[in-house]
């Protein structure tokens, strides 16, 4: 019986591990790897202490601090969370289960998908969701990046200056930050614009050869030729083994309250899987922080009660 249970790897689960270490509290960390979303991310300039930096380097940072302390960490998929009729609560992983008497929800987000014909099969084979991690893959190719937030236009910026040529499609316009758009405009080798068309295929025998798009004001079809397509219209939140404990609002993001609480009390959640208007890396982190001191006073109430 752990004292607590930490499920994600990312800034908020990270940060609440070292909070919960130095609380000397009997924890486990359970994560299918470390550094979240932020591994997805190449420049990162709004991280206080850091001028710039690029998120793995970042997270090499968080990922050496958790290692300063004694954490008990289990490399596993979570697939299910469960309360206990005595209060605590049960995690399995694909490699165990696990017993504690508080937890802290913090697994982050996943990238969304189009659901358009081509996709599932061409991942991996032209479609990726990680510009950064991808990116160099396409020198000197043509390539399309979807979507119309920061993400979207993050990797544009990324990708310009190694590809031959790049199209950004939207189904509207931009939904991005003011300093990223003057960005964008500024970049020596500009992007090919399609906004307002939706897509609805992805064409390719062996890898992505042809990216279908349709207007959504006329209906007219347009093909472009492209052998590389990144996906970035948003992101889903990885809360499917908590279904039937917590509350989820419209987006299924677990409902928490000013200091992480959920409805049930010893569960907590942390970051981006919560309801949190503000999806950052500080905030995430600031979560993590929170959790694990709101989680050990209550432990310290309740055997105070006992």
């Amino acid at each position: 019986m752990y004292e607590l249970i930490i499920i994600g790897g990312g800034p908020a689960g990270m940060t609440a591990a070292v909070y919960a270490a130095r609380k000397r509290m009997n924890a486990l960390l359970i994560t299918k790897e470390f550094g979240g979303q932020p591994m997805w991310t190449m420049d990162i300039e709004n991280y206080m202490g850091y001028q710039f930096v690029t998120g793995p380097e970042l997270m090499e940072k968080f990922d050496e601090q958790v290692r300063k302390f004694p954490i008990e960490i289990k490399y596993e998929e979570v697939i299910k969370l469960a309360a206990n009729d005595d209060g605590t609560f049960s995690v399995t992983g694909d490699g165990g289960e696990y017993r504690a008497q508080t937890v802290i929800v913090a697994s982050g987000k996943r990238p969304r998908r189009l659901a358009v014909p081509g996709e599932a099969e061409l991942t991996g084979r032209g479609v990726s969701y990680c510009a950064t991690c991808d990116g160099p893959l396409y020198a000197g190719k043509t390539v399309a990046v979807i979507g119309g937030g920061n993400s979207a236009l993050q990797a544009a910026i990324e990708i310009s200056p190694i590809a031959e040529k790049v199209y950004l499609i939207s189904i509207a316009g931009y939904n991005a930050d003011p300093i990223v758009i003057e960005k964008l405009k500024e970049l020596k080798r500009p992007v090919v614009e399609f906004m307002g068309y939706t897509t609805t295929a992805i064409k390719g025998s062996q890898a992505v050869e042809k990216l279908v798009l349709v207007s959504n004001d006329t209906q007219e079809q347009t093909e472009l030729e492209v052998q590389g397509i990144f996906v970035e219209i948003g992101l889903e939140p990885n809360t499917e083994y908590c279904e039937g404990v917590v509350d989820f609002n419209k987006y299924r993001e677990i409902n928490t309250d000013c200091r992480t609480r959920t409805k049930l009390p010893g569960l907590f959640a942390a970051g981006d899987v919560t309801n949190g208007p503000d999806k950052q890396i500080v905030i995430a982190a600031g979560d993590g922080a929170k959790a694990a001191l709101v989680a050990y006073e209550f432990l310290l109430h309740r055997r105070q009660n006992a």
